[in-house]
């Protein structure tokens, strides 16, 4: 397991850059380094393992950890409003190995997930990394979501696909957000809302990732993995297959590995009328990921107001920035 798509500032081991180590130095919120060291040398001790010289990878939905001793990712759940979805990823994980499909791993023998003072924890097998080892492609991911998407149903209850579920509980749990700001999400949500009730979905619905871009594959010795099931729930494919054209347009890339996914996969999810309303609402959840942790990392508090004015304004032309 590595870095997603979107690395966060940096910890005091991770040496990302001296502004932003400095944003997150003067935080005051619940994700502080200090906090965070603190959670991450508790849940290492009850694993038997050493959290020292350990190195922050990303920090914004959730904080995750490369241990420097013992190839163990650790990942710190970064909102105290989506605490219940860490039993549900675990179970997931569990579910995909049993499938065998290519994804990360818990790591065994230890009772996941952990419990550090209302901070939930999980622990992962780290994926083995070679220099020159090529990153995930569009084609990658398409193989693997319609390998995903052709699974089973599974022996255990998932939750019904609700997108902006999410934003309304991190709007909840949100560190110092403007009043203004607060109010617009609230609408939005409200809007979207009612243009998703009206879809009329051309795929099956199924088990679907939920966050399904190219930060979510890590590569490994056999090929990419699949990370993250935060967001895996039962739904329409078509969600799965928004993110790569949403995040090509805000965060830059080639039309041509836009079509390979669609060629690949199958179905391109740009020419469906509903796709529309799919772009608006992955763009509103890219852009207030980071609401819980506004105060802990001041340092995507910028990009958080470039990303809601383009959203406000309805620029959908505008470049976006990583938070970081």
């Amino acid at each position: 397991m590595s870095a997603p798509a979107e690395p966060g500032a940096p910890s005091a081991t991770s040496g990302t850059g001296a502004r932003a180590e400095a944003d997150l130095l003067a935080g005051e919120g619940r994700f502080t380094p200090a906090k965070l060291t603190e959670v991450l040398a508790e849940v290492c001790a009850r694993a038997g393992l050493d959290h020292r010289r350990a190195r922050l990878l990303k920090f914004t939905a959730n904080a995750v950890f490369r241990l420097h001793r013992d190839p163990v990712v650790v990942r710190i759940a970064g909102s105290t409003a989506l605490r219940h979805r860490v039993a549900k990823v675990v179970t997931v994980a569990g579910w995909l190995a049993d499938h065998d499909v290519p994804a990360v791993r818990l790591l065994p023998g230890v009772p996941q997930p952990v419990d550090v003072g209302g901070y939930l924890a999980t622990l992962w097998q780290a994926v083995p990394q070679r220099a020159g080892r090529r990153p995930p492609t569009t084609r990658d991911l398409a193989v693997l979501l319609r390998r995903l998407h052709e699974l089973p149903p599974p022996p255990f209850e998932l939750p019904a696909w609700q997108p902006l579920d999410d934003v309304r509980r991190r709007l909840g749990d949100a560190e110092g957000l403007d009043p203004a700001d607060r109010r617009f999400i609230e609408a939005q949500c409200e809007r979207l809302d009612e243009r998703l009730a009206v879809l009329k979905y051309p795929l099956t619905g199924c088990v679907v990732h939920g966050d399904a871009h190219l930060g979510n594959l890590v590569p490994g010795p056999n090929g990419p993995v699949l990370c993250d099931f935060d967001s895996t729930c039962l739904g329409p494919p078509e969600w799965d297959l928004t993110p790569i054209p949403v995040g090509l347009r805000r965060f830059g890339g080639s039309r041509r590995s836009a079509a390979v996914f669609a060629r690949e996969y199958g179905f391109d999810v740009t020419r469906w009328p509903g796709f529309a309303v799919l772009r608006e609402v992955r763009e509103l959840k890219l852009a207030t990921s980071v609401l819980p942790i506004l105060r802990s990392n001041a340092g995507v508090v910028p990009e958080l107001r470039r990303r809601l004015h383009s959203v406000r304004t309805g620029d959908t032309s505008a470049e976006w920035s990583r938070y970081g």
